[in-house]
C-alpha cells in the first residue's frame, strides 16, 4: 500500500471507509436475515422453528437495510464533522452488538464468537479513527 493511501485512511476518511465496509456487512446481513432467518437463527444456536424469532430476525433485517443505507449515505455525502459524529454512534453500536452477542441465552458457538468479534473489530476501528481525527 502506498504512503498516499495510508495517509488517506486517517481520521474522517478512515471513518468513511469503515462506514462503507460496515454498510456492506450490514447490507449482506440484512439480506440473509430477510431471506433466510431460520439459517441465521440456526447459526446462533437459537430456535429456528420459532415463528416469533423468525419474525424478529426479519424485522431486524429490515432495520439493517435502513442502517446500512444511512451508513453509506453518510460515508459519501456528509462533511467531516458529521462523519465523526456518525463514527461515534457506530463505535457504541458496534461495541454493543459485540456485547449483546456474547450474552446470547444459549451456549456460545463458533458463529456467535465470530459475530461478536466482527462487532468489536468495527468498534475498535471507529474509535481508532475518531482519535486520529482529533489530531
Amino acid at each position: 500500500m502506498s504512503r498516499g493511501r495510508i495517509r488517506s485512511l486517517r481520521g474522517a476518511n478512515g471513518i468513511r471507509v469503515t462506514l462503507t465496509l460496515g454498510a456492506t456487512v450490514f447490507g449482506l446481513s440484512a439480506v440473509l436475515l430477510i431471506a433466510l432467518p431460520e439459517f441465521f437463527l440456526d447459526l446462533l444456536a437459537l430456535d429456528y422453528q420459532s415463528d416469533a424469532l423468525v419474525w424478529s430476525m426479519r424485522m431486524i433485517g429490515v432495520t439493517l437495510v435502513a442502517l446500512a443505507g444511512n451508513m453509506w449515505v453518510n460515508s459519501t455525502n456528509a462533511d467531516d464533522r458529521a462523519v465523526r459524529r456518525v463514527g461515534l454512534v457506530m463505535a457504541v453500536a458496534a461495541g454493543g452488538l459485540g456485547v449483546v452477542t456474547l450474552v446470547i441465552p444459549v451456549a456460545l458457538s463458533w458463529f456467535t464468537l465470530l459475530y461478536a468479534t466482527v462487532g468489536f473489530a468495527f468498534s475498535v476501528t471507529y474509535v481508532f479513527f475518531l482519535f486520529q481525527s482529533r489530531k
